[in-house]
């Protein structure tokens, strides 16, 4: 394994009286990509969210631990929460363009963060996602005309905009065609050679193909974690091995 990015220690979150997350420690390597696998309810995507502190939108949600991003617990009364959610980006299972045109969804985020000459900022971002060839002779029409696939491209290049360091993906081809989620899929694995990248994902198959580290979870507690080929070919948990083969899950 590679020296970590992440490092998640004694994280615990509760949802009112219900602990969703169970004392979990896990690394996240640096770049490359980290699945979390589990069953639907294992709290999978509890954990995505508690990375980058967005647990804390949710009303009566309790959050105890450490999230070290390098050498800063985000969970410190001292942390800049913006700063956080600049450093630790996210990419919804759904996309959700801006009711604005397709340049100004890409340069909205620099443009908070005081950048100006946004131009070379909005092509280096759509190409990346692998979007600018579709849309470069109509940047300035509304982002809602494009296709769900191209929205969720869109939302990929958005987020990668203000350049984080950590990328989280919650189920991020869920609602997509299979066609729009392998472009998905081929972008995400172009952009771990930079970029630390989490994926959360309910499909093995998916798992299987884009994971260099996997995380597994069951009922809140951390089950295994290492490289996916151990993981997938060597499980070292029973209930790894079960959940693998469909026995349980």
């Amino acid at each position: 394994m590679t020296e970590p990015h992440v490092r998640i220690r004694d994280l615990n979150v509760w949802y009112g009286s219900q602990q969703a997350l169970k004392g979990i420690t896990a690394d996240v390597p640096a770049r490359g990509i980290t699945a979390i696998i589990g069953p639907s309810g294992c709290g999978k995507t509890t954990l995505l969210r508690s990375l980058n502190r967005l647990m804390e939108e949710t009303p009566g949600v309790r959050v105890s631990g450490q999230v070290w991003l390098d050498g800063m617990n985000v969970y410190d009364q001292a942390a800049d929460v913006t700063e956080v959610r600049a450093r630790v980006g996210m990419l919804a299972p759904k996309p959700f363009p801006l009711p604005m045109s397709i340049y100004d969804n890409i340069a909205y985020g620099p443009r908070i963060h005081g950048r100006r000459d946004t131009g070379p900022i909005v092509e280096r971002y759509l190409q990346a996602a692998g979007l600018w060839d579709e849309v470069k002779d109509r940047l300035r029409t509304p982002a809602s005309g494009l296709s769900t696939g191209q929205q969720q491209r869109l939302c990929l290049a958005r987020a990668l905009a203000v350049e984080p360091e950590v990328l989280l993906c919650d189920e991020p081809t869920s609602a997509l065609d299979p066609i729009s989620a392998q472009s998905v899929e081929a972008q995400l694995r172009k952009l771990k050679q930079d970029t630390t990248i989490v994926v959360v994902t309910h499909i093995l198959r998916q798992a299987r193909r884009l994971a260099d580290y996997v995380i597994f979870i069951w009922l809140g507690e951390l089950v295994e974690a290492g490289p996916a080929a151990q993981v997938f070919q060597s499980p070292r948990d029973e209930r790894t091995r079960a959940y693998l083969s469909g026995d349980i899950g």
